[in-house]
């Protein structure tokens, strides 16, 4: 699976300069200039390790509407972030595939809004977010699954659909009459960030109006930031607007592509892998 080359990677290394460059006055101030911006990547690089990739331009700029700030989805804002999410607000944020709005899943008055904004039907479900795999059984059921499954899928652009559970810590209110729940581990650090730090876990959806084209950039969903108490930018997505695969692997030893998205070979490679069938229609 490729992911997009992190932003050090496409700066350039640094270069011995040849001293009669350095006596010329452009060529010093050229120099400083890259100095400057060498050590600004390195300082990005020792925060989100795995987030996605944004230009250098978007991730110094703050942008204040009349109801919304716009920030960079850096970890200089994840605490932030988290704050909104503890208040039962509504953020907007970029995962490994679109951007999507996100707020505490076990918060009905949240949850509610999200439909608010997306003029989405109540009886849609709405899949969830957590910070990692291992929190993947405080909501559903993964015991039946083969060992190592789990981790050879995710963290990454696929949506688990597993039987909830009477463990579950989600409230009933979530989805109503469902007993499944799908769930996702993105490959993006920063929502992953907000979701540990929330201390529950998020329901998540995407960026856009219900019916209209995902979102895979903040700008295609700029009509709808003023509901969102934040909107964190993380530049162009490259995945496409497929959105993540969505397999059901609800029933032991079966799975079933609900949804191909934007990794179904891979996906199907690594269930097979591990010995699961293809569920009949």
């Amino acid at each position: 699976m490729n992911f997009p080359t992190r932003l050090a990677e496409k700066l350039p290394g640094i270069l011995p300069v040849p001293s009669h460059s350095l006596l010329r006055k452009g060529a010093i101030i050229s120099e400083l200039r890259f100095f400057a911006t060498a050590n600004h990547s390195r300082r990005l690089r020792l925060g989100l390790q795995k987030n996605k990739v944004w230009s250098l331009q978007r991730a110094e700029l703050s942008v204040v509407t009349n109801s919304c700030i716009v920030h960079p989805a850096t970890e200089a804002y994840a605490q932030e972030a988290i704050e909104a999410i503890k208040s039962e607000k509504v953020i907007a944020v970029p995962t490994d595939t679109l951007y999507g709005f996100a707020c505490d899943a076990c918060s009905l008055e949240a949850v509610n809004r999200i439909y608010e904004i997306k003029g989405r039907k109540l009886t849609s479900p709405l899949a969830i977010c957590v910070g990692d795999v291992s929190d993947i059984k405080r909501v559903a059921t993964t015991n039946h699954l083969p060992h190592g499954l789990l981790d050879s899928l995710l963290p990454g652009p696929v949506t688990l659909v597993l039987q909830r559970g009477e463990s579950s810590i989600l409230e009933k209110s979530l989805n109503p009459g469902i007993d499944t729940i799908g769930v996702r581990v993105p490959d993006s650090e920063f929502i992953r960030e907000v979701s540990r730090g929330s201390g529950s876990v998020l329901a998540l959806t995407s960026a856009n109006l219900s019916g209209d084209r995902s979102s895979v950039c903040v700008n295609d969903f700029e009509n709808l930031w003023q509901h969102c108490a934040f909107v964190y930018d993380g530049g162009l997505l490259p995945s496409g607007r497929a959105g993540s695969t969505i397999v059901d692997l609800s029933k032991v030893g079966k799975y079933k592509i609900i949804r191909p998205g934007s990794a179904k070979e891979a996906t199907v490679a690594i269930l097979e892998m591990y010995l699961l069938e293809e569920e009949d229609c």
